[in-house]
């Protein structure tokens, strides 16, 4: 009977040890937070990028004076549009007029005095087909009559350079464009070579922008790999403002190396500017779009930064959580692209990482990553 009833106590020991231990079991799962959980895939994406662009009209030159005279007209206005080879501005040309008729008059004394070298000429070979005179008197005349031709040719270039000189006094354009600033007023002094305005051509304008050596390796990559096949796809230029530019660029071509200090590639584009918006000197942002093949993507709700480093919170197999560092290479639509320092196929917390530290284990929920960042 009594070793009946030391049997039953120890049934019911064992009985009441089991019971608290799946008690503590239960205690101890229920202290372990519940996540959400998404396996890294790669997948295709679109990468758009923007880059700062300086804006240049197609031509932009200075209109200097090439002589220097007192400034008698002002011939067009600021800001005006005028056509190629419309006068701009008129110099005092009175001294230079002199100066061409000095030139014309010398240059008929040096033509006169040539056609009397000639008759010298004539003259002397008479005499000496006659025996009169020696032949050294016709070389003696030839010489001077060749001294004579060569001072014609001579004052024929002194009138040429004096018509030249004459025709700067009236400054016309070189092309059609926008006048821009008049410094100077009626009455002016010029010297050679003084600013009088600038014209600007922009019809067509270049935008110049630099894309970083990792970004045109990633082009590269994606088949860009010479000038050409850069200008199959159109560019899209976004003003100072933000507002989207209407008419889309081609871009046309590219340096040849690698800038040592910035690290980047310069590239040029030209837009067609026929209501002549785009002014020389703007500013604004090219945006590229590429492919990006199988690249690693994290939703940036997924991840945390600390002292400009990102990190996500990588899932064990047992559960335990540890906190990864990666590099992103941009962001898109809500993600990151990553770099490196995260691969496909892991296991990251998709929500509530703001309390998690590094060793925590959690109990993972999986879901799946489209449908999550639907809710």
């Amino acid at each position: 009977m009594k070793s009946l009833y030391t049997t039953c106590v120890a049934a019911l020991a064992v009985i009441t040890m089991a019971a608290c231990n799946a008690k503590g079991s239960d205690k101890q799962k229920k202290n372990i937070q519940q996540l959400p959980v998404f396996t890294v895939n790669l997948k295709d994406t679109l990468l758009q990028q923007a880059y700062v662009a300086d804006i240049q009209a197609i031509q932009n030159i200075e209109i200097r004076a090439k002589v220097s005279g007192f400034l008698d007209k002002i011939l067009i206005d600021e800001g005006q549009f005028v056509r190629k080879g419309q006068p701009l501005f008129q110099l005092n040309d009175a001294e230079y007029k002199v100066e061409l008729y000095k030139a014309q008059a010398a240059l008929n004394s040096a033509i006169a005095e040539t056609k009397g070298a000639e008759l010298e000429v004539n003259r002397v070979q008479t005499l000496v087909a006659k025996n009169v005179i020696s032949k050294t008197e016709l070389e003696l005349s030839k010489a001077k009559l060749l001294a004579a031709e060569a001072k014609v040719n001579e004052a024929r270039f002194k009138e040429k350079e004096a018509n030249i000189k004459l025709s700067y006094t009236l400054i016309r354009s070189p092309f059609e464009g926008i006048i821009d600033r008049i410094p100077l007023k009626l009455g002016s002094l010029i010297a050679e070579g003084t600013l009088l305005t600038t014209l600007s051509d922009n019809k067509q304008v270049f935008a110049y922008f630099h894309v970083s050596e990792n970004e045109y390796l990633q082009y590269v990559r994606n088949g860009k790999v010479t000038a050409d096949d850069w200008k199959r796809d159109p560019i899209d230029l976004y003003l100072s403002d933000g507002s989207y530019y209407p008419n889309k660029g081609v871009f046309e071509t590219m340096e040849g190396q690698i800038d040592d200090n910035t690290g980047a590639i310069a590239l040029r584009a030209r837009f067609n500017n026929p209501q002549r918006i785009l002014k020389h000197g703007a500013t604004g942002k090219i945006k590229l779009t590429t492919k990006v093949h199988n690249a690693v993507m994290i939703p940036q709700k997924s991840t945390i930064e600390i002292q400009d480093k990102v990190f996500a919170f990588v899932v064990e197999k047992d559960g335990t959580v540890r906190m990864q560092n990666f590099e992103p290479m941009a962001k898109v639509a809500g993600y990151y692209i990553v770099q490196n320092g995260i691969t496909a196929g892991q296991q990251l917390v998709f929500e509530g990482i703001q309390n998690l530290r590094d060793g925590v284990r959690i109990q993972p929920l999986p879901v799946v990553l489209d449908s999550a960042l639907m809710t």
